[in-house]
């Protein structure tokens, strides 16, 4: 008889090409979505009007936060023991899912870094992960890249220097091609013309929300980082999982602007700071490049949050479609 610990890989034990892929695979339901969009609060119309989503997608459809959520749930099975989540770049809805969909993630290690040794601290590295995502079909849902850092499990250098700094530098997406064949036309009817967000445009979201039921998103979207579900693992005091604070700050920028259909890719998303479960966060919106696409209109929006205090925790850049 034997005693073992359940538990992924330590940074030292990864290697560049190492496969994740034994995650399960999870069918979005209108009982987890309905979950989900009670811990988050988001007001996007197609996911929760079924009727319109019907009308303009055909079916009804899945909230892209939901989506994400669940794929960044499977990919941690690299990652169980990860201490922070860097980044996010280059992630692309290839397809929007539909409520009845079924998501599988496959994570390849793509980069490894060694971080610089400090006295005192466990040694740490940086992780740089692909997620590919697909559905019952075999049909390509997301494309993305995550960074993490995760501490060794012992002292012998590791040797990884791999540069991560052009790791998710894809160059241009066709951000468009997830909504191909919606028709937006009843969307403008129940919403009217909403006024177009303009290029340079700035907007400060009233109000706050604060950070609730962490530790029951993290479960919901399959999440096991144990930094979301155990203070010890978090230094004492639980971290709250990126994709929460990304859900919140999406959520303000529905109330900012009710024009807005959904999100269509991340150019980036950098945690800048630590959140945890109580903080309340606020949003800052600046508009980018506005142009025509996807039978509607394509906008860059990049959203700074912070929580208590005035606390940086996220820079997030992405492309909506209005």
């Amino acid at each position: 008889m034997s005693t073992r610990t359940s538990e992924g890989p330590w940074f030292d034990e990864l290697e560049v090409g190492r496969v994740f892929d034994q995650a399960p695979a999870m069918t979005l339901t209108e009982g987890r979505a309905a979950a989900h969009q009670a811990i988050l609060g988001d007001r996007l119309r197609l996911p929760l009007d079924d009727t319109l989503a019907r009308a303009v997608a055909g079916a009804p459809v899945a909230h892209p936060a939901y989506v994400w959520n669940v794929a960044i749930g499977q990919s941690t099975l690299a990652t169980q023991h990860v201490k922070a989540n860097l980044f996010y770049r280059d992630l692309t809805l290839l397809r929007q899912p539909v409520i009845g969909d079924t998501l599988r993630t496959v994570t390849t290690v793509v980069g490894l870094r060694e971080n610089t040794r400090r006295g005192g601290r466990v040694p740490t590295g940086l992780a740089a992960l692909h997620m590919r995502t697909e559905d019952q079909h075999g049909r390509a849902v997301l494309d993305f890249y995550r960074c993490a850092m995760l501490p060794l499990r012992g002292d012998a250098p590791t040797g990884h220097a791999d540069d991560l700094g052009s790791v998710g530098s894809g160059g241009p997406r066709d951000v468009g091609r997830s909504v191909a064949e919606w028709d937006l036309g009843p969307f403008r009817g129940v919403h009217g013309e909403p006024e177009e967000p303009g290029d340079g445009d700035v907007v400060v979201v009233h109000g706050g929300d604060v950070v609730t039921s962490a530790p029951e998103l993290a479960r919901l979207s399959l999440n096991m980082a144990a930094v979301h579900h155990d203070e010890r693992a978090g230094g004492g005091r639980r971290l709250v999982y990126g994709g929460h604070t990304i859900g919140l700050a999406l959520a303000q920028v529905g109330r900012a602007f009710p024009g807005l259909v959904t999100v269509l890719a991340w150019e980036g998303c950098d945690h800048t700071g630590p959140v945890h479960e109580g903080d309340t966060l606020r949003s800052r919106i600046t508009v980018g490049a506005v142009r025509p696409g996807a039978g509607g209109l394509l906008v860059d929006l990049r959203s700074e949050v912070t929580a208590d205090e005035g606390r940086d925790v996220l820079n997030w850049r992405f492309t909506a479609l209005f």
